[in-house]
Protein backbone atom coordinates (compact mmCIF):
# COMPACT_ATOMS: atom_id res chain seq x y z
CA UNK A 1 0.00 0.00 0.00
CA UNK A 2 1.51 3.31 -1.02
CA UNK A 3 1.72 6.28 1.31
CA UNK A 4 1.82 8.59 -1.73
CA UNK A 5 3.86 9.06 -4.85
CA UNK A 6 6.69 10.31 -2.64
CA UNK A 7 8.73 7.13 -2.03
CA UNK A 8 9.65 6.89 -5.69
CA UNK A 9 12.64 9.00 -6.66
CA UNK A 10 13.10 10.88 -9.92
CA UNK A 11 16.31 10.42 -11.91
CA UNK A 12 19.40 8.46 -10.87
CA UNK A 13 19.83 4.72 -10.91
CA UNK A 14 19.36 4.36 -7.17
CA UNK A 15 20.08 0.85 -6.01
CA UNK A 16 19.07 -0.50 -9.40
CA UNK A 17 16.94 -3.51 -10.19
CA UNK A 18 18.17 -7.07 -10.60
CA UNK A 19 17.18 -8.49 -13.97
CA UNK A 20 16.68 -12.18 -14.64
CA UNK A 21 15.96 -12.81 -18.29
CA UNK A 22 17.12 -12.40 -21.87
CA UNK A 23 18.41 -9.14 -23.21
CA UNK A 24 16.01 -6.85 -25.05
CA UNK A 25 15.05 -8.12 -28.48
CA UNK A 26 13.73 -6.34 -31.57
CA UNK A 27 12.39 -2.84 -30.83
CA UNK A 28 8.62 -2.76 -30.43
CA UNK A 29 6.44 -1.18 -33.07
CA UNK A 30 3.53 -0.63 -30.70
CA UNK A 31 3.63 0.99 -27.22
CA UNK A 32 3.69 -1.29 -24.19
CA UNK A 33 0.15 -1.22 -22.80
CA UNK A 34 0.13 -0.87 -19.00
CA UNK A 35 -2.64 -1.26 -16.43
CA UNK A 36 -1.86 0.56 -13.15
CA UNK A 37 -3.36 -0.96 -9.99
CA UNK A 38 -3.05 0.75 -6.60
CA UNK A 39 -5.58 1.72 -3.92
CA UNK A 40 -4.20 5.26 -3.71
CA UNK A 41 -5.51 7.49 -6.49
CA UNK A 42 -2.66 9.96 -6.01
CA UNK A 43 -0.06 7.25 -6.55
CA UNK A 44 -1.87 5.99 -9.65
CA UNK A 45 -2.00 9.52 -11.03
CA UNK A 46 1.69 10.02 -10.31
CA UNK A 47 2.59 6.87 -12.21
CA UNK A 48 0.44 7.92 -15.15
CA UNK A 49 2.21 11.29 -15.33
CA UNK A 50 5.64 9.67 -15.19
CA UNK A 51 4.84 7.01 -17.78
CA UNK A 52 3.11 9.49 -20.10
CA UNK A 53 6.56 10.93 -20.81
CA UNK A 54 7.69 7.58 -22.23
CA UNK A 55 6.93 7.28 -25.95
CA UNK A 56 6.98 3.49 -25.92
CA UNK A 57 4.69 3.05 -22.88
CA UNK A 58 0.96 3.72 -22.76
CA UNK A 59 -1.17 3.58 -19.60
CA UNK A 60 -4.44 2.10 -20.88
CA UNK A 61 -6.30 1.92 -17.58
CA UNK A 62 -6.21 1.94 -13.79
CA UNK A 63 -7.83 0.07 -10.92
CA UNK A 64 -8.10 0.63 -7.18
CA UNK A 65 -8.09 -2.98 -5.96
CA UNK A 66 -7.45 -6.54 -7.10
CA UNK A 67 -11.06 -7.31 -7.99
CA UNK A 68 -11.30 -4.27 -10.26
CA UNK A 69 -7.89 -5.15 -11.70
CA UNK A 70 -9.16 -8.55 -12.88
CA UNK A 71 -12.15 -6.95 -14.63
CA UNK A 72 -10.00 -4.25 -16.24
CA UNK A 73 -7.39 -6.80 -17.35
CA UNK A 74 -10.09 -8.88 -19.04
CA UNK A 75 -11.42 -5.82 -20.89
CA UNK A 76 -8.15 -4.12 -21.78
CA UNK A 77 -5.77 -7.09 -22.25
CA UNK A 78 -2.69 -5.08 -21.17
CA UNK A 79 0.88 -6.16 -21.84
CA UNK A 80 1.93 -5.25 -18.29
CA UNK A 81 -0.01 -5.00 -15.02
CA UNK A 82 1.77 -2.77 -12.51
CA UNK A 83 0.13 -3.70 -9.20
CA UNK A 84 0.38 -3.10 -5.47
CA UNK A 85 0.47 -6.08 -3.10
CA UNK A 86 -1.79 -4.99 -0.28
CA UNK A 87 -5.13 -3.43 -1.23
CA UNK A 88 -8.68 -3.55 0.13
CA UNK A 89 -11.32 -6.00 -1.18
CA UNK A 90 -8.75 -8.14 -2.97
CA UNK A 91 -4.98 -7.96 -2.71
CA UNK A 92 -2.57 -7.93 -5.62
CA UNK A 93 -1.10 -11.39 -5.05
CA UNK A 94 -4.54 -12.97 -4.87
CA UNK A 95 -5.49 -11.18 -8.07
CA UNK A 96 -2.43 -12.46 -9.96
CA UNK A 97 -3.81 -15.91 -10.69
CA UNK A 98 -7.16 -14.56 -11.91
CA UNK A 99 -5.47 -11.98 -14.12
CA UNK A 100 -3.35 -14.69 -15.73
CA UNK A 101 -6.56 -16.59 -16.47
CA UNK A 102 -8.44 -13.70 -18.10
CA UNK A 103 -5.38 -12.11 -19.78
CA UNK A 104 -2.81 -14.92 -20.26
CA UNK A 105 -0.35 -12.75 -22.17
CA UNK A 106 -0.25 -10.05 -19.48
CA UNK A 107 2.89 -9.91 -17.34
CA UNK A 108 2.54 -8.75 -13.76
CA UNK A 109 4.96 -6.52 -11.85
CA UNK A 110 4.29 -6.05 -8.16
CA UNK A 111 5.14 -2.47 -7.10
CA UNK A 112 4.90 -2.25 -3.33
CA UNK A 113 6.33 -1.02 -0.05
CA UNK A 114 6.22 -4.58 1.31
CA UNK A 115 9.69 -6.04 1.75
CA UNK A 116 8.34 -9.19 3.39
CA UNK A 117 9.90 -12.36 2.01
CA UNK A 118 6.54 -14.15 2.20
CA UNK A 119 4.96 -11.60 -0.13
CA UNK A 120 7.81 -12.01 -2.62
CA UNK A 121 7.56 -15.82 -2.63
CA UNK A 122 3.77 -15.78 -2.88
CA UNK A 123 3.89 -13.27 -5.73
CA UNK A 124 6.33 -15.43 -7.70
CA UNK A 125 4.20 -18.53 -7.10
CA UNK A 126 1.09 -16.61 -8.21
CA UNK A 127 2.72 -15.75 -11.52
CA UNK A 128 4.27 -12.30 -11.00
CA UNK A 129 7.27 -11.62 -13.25
CA UNK A 130 8.61 -8.69 -11.24
CA UNK A 131 8.73 -7.48 -7.64
CA UNK A 132 9.80 -3.88 -7.13
CA UNK A 133 9.84 -1.75 -4.01
CA UNK A 134 8.39 1.75 -4.25
CA UNK A 135 11.72 3.20 -3.16
CA UNK A 136 13.07 2.75 -6.71
CA UNK A 137 13.39 5.76 -8.99
CA UNK A 138 10.72 6.69 -11.50
CA UNK A 139 13.21 6.05 -14.31
CA UNK A 140 13.64 2.50 -13.09
CA UNK A 141 9.89 1.86 -13.28
CA UNK A 142 9.89 2.53 -17.03
CA UNK A 143 13.07 0.48 -17.45
CA UNK A 144 11.54 -2.44 -15.55
CA UNK A 145 8.36 -2.29 -17.65
CA UNK A 146 10.41 -2.52 -20.84
CA UNK A 147 12.55 -5.35 -19.47
CA UNK A 148 9.57 -7.44 -18.38
CA UNK A 149 7.82 -6.80 -21.69
CA UNK A 150 10.95 -8.18 -23.37
CA UNK A 151 10.88 -11.36 -21.30
CA UNK A 152 13.01 -10.56 -18.26
CA UNK A 153 12.12 -10.93 -14.61
CA UNK A 154 12.80 -7.86 -12.47
CA UNK A 155 13.36 -7.75 -8.73
CA UNK A 156 14.60 -5.06 -6.36
CA UNK A 157 18.16 -5.84 -5.15
CA UNK A 158 17.28 -6.07 -1.46
CA UNK A 159 14.55 -8.59 -2.25
CA UNK A 160 16.87 -10.57 -4.55
CA UNK A 161 19.31 -10.82 -1.68
CA UNK A 162 16.59 -12.14 0.61
CA UNK A 163 15.55 -14.63 -2.03
CA UNK A 164 19.05 -16.03 -2.36
CA UNK A 165 19.45 -16.13 1.42
CA UNK A 166 16.27 -18.14 1.66
CA UNK A 167 17.48 -20.54 -1.02
CA UNK A 168 20.67 -21.13 0.93
CA UNK A 169 18.72 -21.69 4.17
CA UNK A 170 16.45 -24.08 2.32
CA UNK A 171 19.45 -26.21 1.41
CA UNK A 172 20.88 -26.09 4.94
CA UNK A 173 17.55 -26.99 6.58
CA UNK A 174 17.07 -30.27 4.82
CA UNK A 175 19.12 -33.38 4.12
CA UNK A 176 16.37 -35.08 2.17
CA UNK A 177 17.48 -36.66 -1.06
CA UNK A 178 15.65 -36.58 -4.33
CA UNK A 179 13.59 -39.72 -5.02
CA UNK A 180 13.36 -38.92 -8.73
CA UNK A 181 16.53 -38.07 -10.69
CA UNK A 182 16.75 -34.42 -11.73
CA UNK A 183 16.70 -33.63 -15.45
CA UNK A 184 20.30 -33.87 -16.64
CA UNK A 185 21.89 -30.48 -17.22
CA UNK A 186 25.24 -30.19 -18.94
CA UNK A 187 28.22 -28.81 -17.05
CA UNK A 188 27.94 -25.59 -19.06
CA UNK A 189 24.22 -25.29 -18.31
CA UNK A 190 24.98 -25.67 -14.61
CA UNK A 191 27.60 -22.92 -14.89
CA UNK A 192 25.06 -20.64 -16.55
CA UNK A 193 22.38 -21.45 -13.98
CA UNK A 194 24.73 -20.65 -11.10
CA UNK A 195 25.48 -17.26 -12.61
CA UNK A 196 21.80 -16.61 -13.26
CA UNK A 197 21.20 -17.33 -9.57
CA UNK A 198 23.53 -14.47 -8.62
CA UNK A 199 21.40 -12.03 -10.65
CA UNK A 200 23.82 -11.67 -13.59
CA UNK A 201 22.32 -10.72 -16.96
CA UNK A 202 23.14 -12.42 -20.26
CA UNK A 203 25.84 -9.91 -21.18
CA UNK A 204 27.71 -10.38 -17.90
CA UNK A 205 27.36 -14.17 -18.06
CA UNK A 206 28.77 -14.15 -21.60
CA UNK A 207 31.80 -12.14 -20.44
CA UNK A 208 32.32 -14.39 -17.41
CA UNK A 209 32.26 -17.60 -19.48
CA UNK A 210 33.91 -16.14 -22.62
CA UNK A 211 30.96 -17.07 -24.83
CA UNK A 212 28.49 -15.04 -26.91
CA UNK A 213 25.21 -13.63 -25.58
CA UNK A 214 23.31 -15.75 -28.09
CA UNK A 215 24.98 -18.84 -26.69
CA UNK A 216 23.92 -17.80 -23.18
CA UNK A 217 20.34 -17.31 -24.40
CA UNK A 218 20.38 -20.78 -25.94
CA UNK A 219 21.66 -22.32 -22.71
CA UNK A 220 18.94 -20.55 -20.68
CA UNK A 221 16.29 -21.71 -23.14
CA UNK A 222 17.55 -25.31 -22.88
CA UNK A 223 17.59 -25.14 -19.07
CA UNK A 224 13.97 -23.94 -18.95
CA UNK A 225 12.87 -26.61 -21.43
CA UNK A 226 14.61 -29.40 -19.51
CA UNK A 227 13.18 -28.27 -16.18
CA UNK A 228 9.77 -27.53 -17.75
CA UNK A 229 9.76 -24.03 -16.26
CA UNK A 230 8.74 -20.65 -17.63
CA UNK A 231 11.24 -18.12 -16.25
CA UNK A 232 14.80 -17.83 -15.04
CA UNK A 233 13.55 -16.98 -11.57
CA UNK A 234 11.58 -20.23 -11.43
CA UNK A 235 14.66 -22.13 -12.63
CA UNK A 236 16.73 -20.77 -9.77
CA UNK A 237 14.05 -21.64 -7.20
CA UNK A 238 13.81 -25.16 -8.64
CA UNK A 239 17.57 -25.67 -8.76
CA UNK A 240 18.05 -24.65 -5.15
CA UNK A 241 15.12 -26.68 -3.89
CA UNK A 242 16.19 -29.79 -5.75
CA UNK A 243 19.88 -29.43 -4.79
CA UNK A 244 20.98 -29.09 -8.40
CA UNK A 245 23.22 -26.26 -7.25
CA UNK A 246 24.14 -24.44 -4.08
CA UNK A 247 25.08 -20.81 -3.65
CA UNK A 248 27.79 -20.43 -1.02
Amino acid sequence: MADSFGPMRDGGAGDGVVGMGPEAGTPRKEPIRVLVVDDHALFRRGLEIVLAAEEDIQVVGEAGDGAEAVDKAADLLPDIVLMDVRMPKRGGIEACTSIKEVAPSAKIIMLTISDEEADLYDAIKAGATGYLLKEISTDEVATAIRAVADGQSQISPSMASKLLTEFKSMIQRTDERRLVPAPRLTDRELEVLKLVATGMNNRDIAKELFISENTVKNHVRNILEKLQLHSRMEAVVYAMREKILEIR
